[in-house]
């Protein structure tokens, strides 16, 4: 109760404050703008009759400006122009300050039209309105830019701020600085570009002063403590580079503008501002994807995803949404994963739903109640050690849950079932890979059922996700090292998560029926590469302050992945980053080996298992 009492009296007090700061404003742009408005109004006279007004002028100047008064001040109030602080006026209020004395003098001149015959008012030629609105606009607007202008070009912008070093002087440095200029958080000193047309040249004041390869000088020269790269389109490759020049110019803070689509307003403010991470590093160019394509099959239907509050469970949840579903259903075991992705996705359409895709009669009832038209399944257990020790826990839920829910999908008349796969099910050497290559079997096989069009996506890691070792990395980095790497020759496939997401929803699009689609993944990164520039992220020297050590590979562990089996060859499809595998069309037996495989599951015989699954996958080959 005293809490809530202490937090009513500070709200009082606040609120008292913004109140008197507000009237303090009002007041002090009023003084100003009554004497502006009256010192124009009688120089207009001054000028027009070069300096000897008449008398009868002189008498009834009191009515002008009085009228005039009137009449323009009540036209910048209702304009919110004295709700603008003195220190921050933009373009954009002059802009409006122009509008409201244009709107103010044409009512100005109206009234004394209209009442020239009155005997208050004397008539005076016409060009007076003309010079008083000039003068006005030049008075007026003078006065509102004057304290920008002088604290700008005199270096003395409110809050200096830390020093920091734009990279890049296109349309986003530019809304950037502007909004540094009028805060205290950062100081720019400079722009670098690699235009040289650009060089020399100043935006709002600030000079930029060379071009990227340059910044060790300016650095030491403006004593710079940040660099900001502000070049949303531009790619990783670049992005790496200026990282690699800053560091060898001896910065430790190095901070970027997100890419444009990240950016939720579509404006570059300061609250767009982050530190370097991996995925910007290691990204890769902008994923293109036929919107209209993806909108025709998830426009109005309703849409499930299993593993909602994964990574790509929850990506894959705030990409559907955009393409204006009925309905969006979350599923997922993790009640907390749950609340947590309804926090941050803040829609009426997310539904979530708690529930395991083994429980037969929970997804038969959901599929019944809500009969989605498309089906996404991000749902599986993936921590590959984990599940060689439990490889019937892993059966249960990678192969038998699929069946499950695909078989529901089946009886309700699901349009589309997208399978997220891995590319460890590629000549698997664990049970987590072997479990997730027979799903993609039994969806094959389901898809020869009826009118649902089964297909999956194979794709690698992904950074940053709960699966991935980027977690493990940040928590050791935190504890001071060591950060543990399996073998200094491990290789893996990244791609971040918002393009693993889209190109599935692409992949779905393009779905006919029993392909296994394949997603361009890039080049395979080094995990000590990847460790090391973790250690750099995070201001610490790999090997200096953190050690970095080889622990082993692990049970089930390969030094690198493939996204083909020997069998398999490839098709290029119309996208240029999604392919499709050629399957063996052999499937035939299927049936009666999941009998089988279900029932030993149920007894718990490890090694059954894995001789059984040994021969529905043939490549799959357990380093046990």
């Amino acid at each position: 109760m005293n809490i809530i009492k202490s937090g009513r009296l500070l709200s009082g007090v606040s609120k008292a404050i913004s109140k008197r700061t507000t009237l303090k404003r009002t007041l002090f742009y009023l003084t100003f703008d009554s004497l502006f408005i009256a010192i124009s109004i009688y120089a207009a006279f001054y000028l027009r009759f070069e300096g000897k007004i008449p008398e009868n002028f002189i008498e009834s100047m009191d009515i002008f400006i009085l009228l005039a008064l009137l009449v323009k001040v009540s036209s910048l109030y209702y304009e919110g122009l004295y709700k603008v602080s003195w220190t921050y006026m933009s373009l954009k209020e002059l802009l409006s300050l122009v509008k409201s004395l244009s709107i103010a003098s044409f009512f100005f001149g109206t009234i004394l039209f209209f009442f020239r015959t009155s005997p208050l008012f004397v008539a005076f030629p016409r060009s007076i309105l003309i010079i008083d609105y000039m003068l006005t606009i030049f008075f007026l607007g003078s006065f509102r830019g004057s304290k920008r202008i002088y604290l700008q070009y005199t270096g003395r912008m409110p809050g200096k701020g830390e020093k920091v070093l734009i990279i890049g002087a296109g349309n986003t440095g530019e809304q950037i600085v502007r909004s540094m200029l009028t805060s205290g958080d950062y100081f720019p000193v400079g722009f670098l570009d690699d235009d040289l047309g650009k060089i020399g040249s100043t935006i709002h004041g600030i000079k930029v002063l060379g071009k990227r390869e340059e910044m060790a000088k300016f650095v030491k020269e403006h004593e710079v403590e940040s660099i900001l790269i502000a070049m949303p389109s531009a790619p990783p490759r670049v992005i790496r580079e200026t990282v690699d020049i800053g560091r060898t110019a001896g910065i430790k803070k190095l901070k970027i503008i997100p890419s444009l689509r990240e950016i939720i307003s579509g404006k570059v403010t300061l609250a767009a501002i982050k530190e370097i991470e991996l995925e910007d590093l290691l990204g890769r160019e902008q994923v293109e994807i036929d919107t209209e394509a993806i909108g025709s099959y998830l426009d109005g239907k309703t849409i499930l995803v299993t593993g909602a509050s994964g990574s790509i469970g929850s990506e894959l949840c705030k990409q559907i949404l955009k393409f204006n579903p009925k309905n969006l259903l979350a599923l997922d075991q993790d009640e907390t994963g749950l609340f947590w992705l309804k926090r941050n996705i803040d829609d009426s359409r997310l539904l979530s739903v708690v529930g395991n895709i083994k429980d037969t009669n929970k997804i038969d009832r959901l599929f019944c109640e809500s009969k989605p038209h498309v089906v996404f399944h991000a749902a599986a257990y993936k921590h590959v050690p984990v599940m060689e020790e439990h490889p019937d826990e892993a059966v249960k839920n990678n192969v038998f849950g699929t069946q499950i829910v695909g078989e529901a999908s089946l009886k309700y008349g699901t349009e589309k079932f997208i399978l997220v796969s891995t590319d460890k099910a590629v000549n698997p050497t664990s049970i987590m890979g072997a479990t997730k290559r027979l799903a993609e079997k039994v969806i094959v096989e389901l898809n020869k059922k009826n009118n649902t069009t089964f297909a999956a996506v194979r794709f690698g890691n992904v950074l940053g996700s709960r699966g991935s070792v980027v977690p493990i990395f940040k928590e050791q980095i935190m504890k001071g090292g060591p950060v543990e790497v399996t073998h200094p020759e491990i290789k893996r496939y990244f791609m971040v998560t918002s393009e693993a997401a889209l190109l599935i929803l692409q992949a779905g699009a393009m779905a006919e029926g029993g392909e296994v689609f394949v997603l361009d993944m890039g080049e395979p990164v080094k995990i000590i590469d990847l460790a090391r520039e973790m250690i750099r992220l995070s201001g610490f020297e790999p090997d200096r302050d953190i050690p970095v050590i080889f622990t082993g590979l692990r049970r089930g562990e390969k030094l690198y992945e493939d996204l083909l089996t020997a069998e398999e060859g490839v098709d290029s499809t119309c996208h240029k980053k999604i392919f499709k595998a050629r399957l063996n069309p052999k499937n035939g037996g299927l049936s009666e080996d999941l009998d089988k495989l279900r029932e030993i599951c149920e007894e718990r015989k490890s090694e059954e298992i894995i001789s059984l699954m040994r021969t529905m996958i043939p490549t799959y080959n357990p380093a046990r």
